[in-house]
């Protein structure tokens, strides 16, 4: 859809050194998209793509995908990621070198990645590393990071984001995302939510901290997260203008990362929290919740915990004014959870899975998953806005 790519290229003319290189150079979001893969693939003139998939993925887009290359008289090598031994495709060190010598041994000079979001993360850092480029075709509208160039990757249990690349090209077909799971599509809405508390903590970092802001930036984050709760009753109804929308902010809001060349428009405290539970839920060999999903529900209780804060900080001044103003325009939790109730997804700590002992923790701890990030959490916890 050139308009997603010309909205995105204007603001990139307004950023000094914008890098408008590094946007995908084709992005279509609408019925059918999955038909111009191959044409794609064939009129740039890669010989040996590799498809990347999980037996999910694969039935869903990836088969019609290597029938139609095959028709062209070639096979398409595929790889089907593994589960780990709790059933979940997770983005470690064994997933990516699945993909990597997969790559290898094809000696493949592209990859499709067809899938949702832990996939992408897998297929971006080892096309990234074997340096081929690498396409996508998402499957569920469920995360941001579809244009990221940066993979956060499961190491030794711990999550890291790594440097990576962003796709040449995005084919977002409506049809085939339609028809995700509920669950899916309501994690991506919930990811889209979580923008409230990172724009916050964005603007929180640049007050307190004097952390680099953009407002081109975080106005294309904010009009798409406003674009999905004026649209949450089509989305959680899965209409055709819904799902587009939906699936549109969160591409936009990936492209604002890669403009800016930092996450901080998409990711405060919400995420922080859901990476701890993340890694919680790792360490203790239970089966993961969708990476959006926590962070709506984390959103609704950041929300929570700085509404309650504004009410207690000491610290007096016209900046201290100005970040209670900033969080007086944050909504409540309440309006969080009933938005996402209207996209069925779930809405609280209990819904989620999440208990209120591992929710404690996160609350006192999450801020060192990243310590270059100066959230109001991180000042909550250091004792700077309260006595």
């Amino acid at each position: 859809m050139t308009q997603i790519l010309e909205r995105i290229q204007a603001a990139a003319a307004e950023l000094e050194g914008g890098a408008a290189s590094a946007l995908p150079q084709v992005i279509v979001v609408e019925p059918g998209a999955v038909n111009q893969v191959i044409p794609y693939v064939k009129e740039k003139g890669w010989q040996v793509p590799l498809l990347v998939a999980d037996e999910y993925t694969f039935t869903v887009a990836g088969k019609s995908l290597e029938q139609e290359y095959a028709n062209l008289g070639s096979p398409l090598p595929i790889t089907i990621v593994l589960p780990n031994s709790q059933g979940d495709v997770i983005a470690d060190e064994a997933s990516v070198v699945q993909v990597l010598l997969s790559i290898q041994q094809n000696k493949s000079d592209a990859v499709i990645v067809v899938g949702s979001g832990t996939l992408h993360d897998v297929a971006r850092y080892a096309a990234y590393s074997a340096s081929v480029p690498f396409v996508s075709v998402p499957t569920a509208p469920s995360v941001d990071g579809f244009t990221s160039n940066g993979s956060p990757l499961i190491i030794r249990g711990n999550k890291i984001t790594i440097p990576a690349a962003g796709p040449v090209a995005i084919f977002a077909d409506t049809d085939i995302l339609r028809e995700a799971p509920t669950a899916m599509i309501a994690a991506g809405f919930g990811d889209m939510l979580g923008k409230y508390t990172s724009l916050f903590d964005w603007k929180y970092g640049r007050l307190t901290a004097e952390e680099p802001y953009s407002p081109v930036v975080a106005k294309i984050t904010e009009q798409a997260l406003l674009a999905c709760v004026d649209y949450a009753e089509e989305i959680g109804n899965r209409t055709e203008r819904g799902i587009s929308v939906l699936t549109e902010a969160l591409i936009e809001s990936g492209l604002a990362i890669l403009l800016f060349g930092q996450s901080h428009s998409a990711s405060g405290a919400e995420h922080h929290l859901s990476h701890y539970w993340e890694m919680e839920y790792i360490r203790t060999g239970r089966r993961q919740l969708l990476h959006g999903a926590k962070v709506g529900v984390a959103c609704a209780e950041i929300s929570a915990l700085y509404h309650e804060l504004a009410k207690s900080m000491v610290l007096e001044g016209a900046l201290w004014e100005e970040v209670r103003k900033e969080i007086s325009n944050l909504p409540q939790p309440e309006r969080i959870r009933e938005l996402l109730r209207t996209v069925h997804g779930p809405s609280t700590i209990e819904e989620l899975g999440v208990d209120e002992e591992l929710l404690g923790r996160s609350l006192a701890e999450a801020h060192f998953i990243r310590m270059n990030r100066h959230t109001l959490l991180r000042a909550r916890n250091e004792g700077k806005v309260t006595k």
